[in-house]
């Protein structure tokens, strides 16, 4: 919780008058039992109708008071906690948009949003409960305390037994709940990757009717929460009773050790009024303290999650002194390149070297797992080399700021994703000042303008969550036209072309070969049909290099390559 302190710098002066406001309102409270002891010892036992008028007045003003300060108080503690919850969430958002992927494989995109929602709404609400109860709580206590034992010094020998019980009974709950509160929270991620799990994958869940065994997984883990919070509201069951009845035992006492010094003359009745209602204030700040300590450790548990993510140093990052691109364009280099995930035994990539120009589409095809995706991975800095160098344009990636590299490349993934939104939105994601031509153009060269004119409202027609609403060849061509709009010197598509029928495949070739005649177009692909074409192909085995040519030349010197177009293209076609 400490270490989140930081984000309320720009409340310090709302906080100041919080505080303000909190002391006020305490102040006030403990005043009011003085003002009512004085009216019953003073004006009631003298019959003194003015001086109860005038008190009683002066209580009254004092009491709108403190319910004015108190409503202020509450306002200006509401707009800070959800002032700070905003930003928060907005700084944990912007550090997870700066993770490489190897933090989100690491830390889990599950987990991801359970800190960015759940725990930070915990470490929100505690902040409002703190600003309302944690300020004013200690100073009734306090002076609670000090009005007591002014009042009668003796008879504050019953809060001398009674205090250090409800300090024991606290800190006990607080140390059991700790270890709970900090379980619950895994428990809830544990709950959010099996649901998020079930939800993206229900297709495979139903095909292979796999419904009940992951309706067991769901209960398991539901189970495993509720037990946890079940454990966690018997901590409080027992708390809140236990409170109340000490509570209750010290009313009887003052009640019963009052009623026997008033009649032996030592104490007033409005004294022993005002003493129980002292009493009172300093049970019910004891009360709202345990609340706190009953809260807190969930909160710290979420903000020590919280404080995770913000102080991961995501392992890709700018160059503090940018090295400016050469007056190449377009220019793609891989000197000596190896590459190993972390945690892998065997390198991904062992010594990639090649080089693609402007003009030249380059293609790069292999078995599965032979590094395909990860080699291209390596051209936009998703991940950074661990031997060699990839060079853009003349200069090293790593040299280079993200957004300067991205800037240069038109990146279609391997699974086409789409947003939320119209199509001409999600064409304008690839360059958001685009124009309606722009927009169009790029549609006709990914051939997806055909089916674009099929949907009711054309361009402006809706994209539901994921792309949901369109096939795969269509959610294809859409994040083709995506990257086509930048016009960057660099293309790389990663085995876009999958689920397109041959004879979309070719027509789609022939217009990227028109539209990217300048710019340097890297292909992933499977079938041997799309790199047949390409001026040169790479070929991947098991991350290295088995040879590099046009289709020709490959044909006669690579043994990898020819099994690959074998096992795909009959001897009609290879002839």
């Amino acid at each position: 919780m400490t270490k989140l302190v930081r984000f309320l710098k720009p409340y310090s002066l709302v906080l100041t008058a919080v505080v303000i406001l909190v002391f006020i309102q305490s102040i006030t409270n403990l005043y009011l039992p003085n003002l009512n002891s004085d009216i019953v010892d003073t004006g009631v036992v003298r019959g003194d109708t003015a001086y109860i008028w005038r008190t009683g007045g002066w209580m009254l003003l004092v009491a709108a008071g403190s319910a004015i300060a108190a409503v202020v108080a509450a306002y200006l503690s509401s707009l800070v906690a959800a002032g700070f919850g905003r930003d928060l969430r907005s700084r944990v958002f912007s550090r997870v948009e700066s993770f490489s992927l190897h933090e989100f494989d690491k830390i889990g995109t599950a987990t991801l949003i359970t800190r960015t929602t759940n725990d930070i709404t915990q470490v929100q609400m505690v902040l409002l409960i703190m600003l309302r109860m944690m300020i004013g709580a200690p100073i009734m206590a306090a002076g609670g305390i000090i009005m007591a034992v002014s009042k009668d010094a003796e008879l504050s020998l019953v809060l001398v037994v009674v205090l250090p019980l409800l300090v024991g009974l606290i800190t006990f709950v607080a140390g059991k709940g700790i270890p709970i509160f900090k379980a619950l929270q895994v428990k809830l991620d544990r709950l959010n990757l099996v649901l998020r799990e079930n939800l993206t994958g229900i297709r495979v869940i139903r095909a292979f009717d796999r419904v009940d065994h992951e309706r067991r997984r769901f209960q398991e883990a539901n189970r495993d929460l509720t037990q946890t919070a079940i454990r966690v509201n018997q901590l409080m069951a027992v708390m809140m009773p236990t409170m109340m009845l000490v509570m209750n035992f010290t009313m009887v006492a003052i009640v019963w050790f009052g009623g026997v010094r008033i009649e032996g003359g030592h104490m007033q009745v409005g004294d022993m009024m005002a003493f129980i209602q002292y009493a009172m204030q300093i049970m019910w700040s004891m009360v709202m303290m345990s609340m706190m300590f009953i809260m807190i450790p969930r909160a710290e548990a979420s903000a020590v999650r919280i404080n995770e993510v913000l102080e991961t140093v995501p392992e890709i990052s700018d160059p503090v002194h940018p090295s400016p691109a050469s007056g190449r364009h377009g220019h793609v280099e891989f000197q000596d390149v190896t590459f190993s995930y972390p945690g892998a035994e065997q390198p991904a990539l062992s010594h990639i070297s090649f080089r693609a120009d402007p003009g030249q589409v380059t293609a790069i095809i292999g078995g599965t797992g032979s590094g395909k995706s990860t080699l291209i991975s390596l051209i936009p800095r998703f991940y950074d080399v661990g031997q060699g160098k990839v060079l853009v344009d003349g200069t090293d990636v790593r040299d280079m700021t993200q957004e300067a590299l991205r800037a240069r490349i038109g990146f279609v993934p391997q699974k086409a994703i789409l947003f939320t939104g119209s199509i001409t939105d999600n064409i304008r994601h690839g360059k958001e000042d685009a124009s309606s031509e722009e927009v169009r153009q790029a549609a006709v060269t990914a051939q997806a303008a055909e089916f674009i004119a099929g949907m009711k409202d054309g361009f402006d027609s809706p994209i539901e969550q994921g792309g949901s609403n369109v096939s795969g060849g269509q959610k294809q061509r859409l994040s083709i036209a995506r990257a086509l709009i930048r016009r960057p010197e660099v293309y790389v598509f990663d085995d876009s072309f999958s689920a397109l029928d041959f004879k979309t495949d070719a027509r789609l070739r022939a217009a990227l070969r028109k539209e990217t005649a300048e710019a340097t177009v890297i292909i992933v692909a499977q079938r041997v049909s799309t790199v047949m074409d390409a001026d040169q192909i790479v070929v991947l085995d098991d991350g290295r290099i088995a040879g590099i040519g046009n289709h020709k030349d490959l044909m006669n010197t690579c043994a990898v390559y020819r099994e690959i177009v074998s096992s795909q293209l009959s001897e009609e076609e290879l002839a």
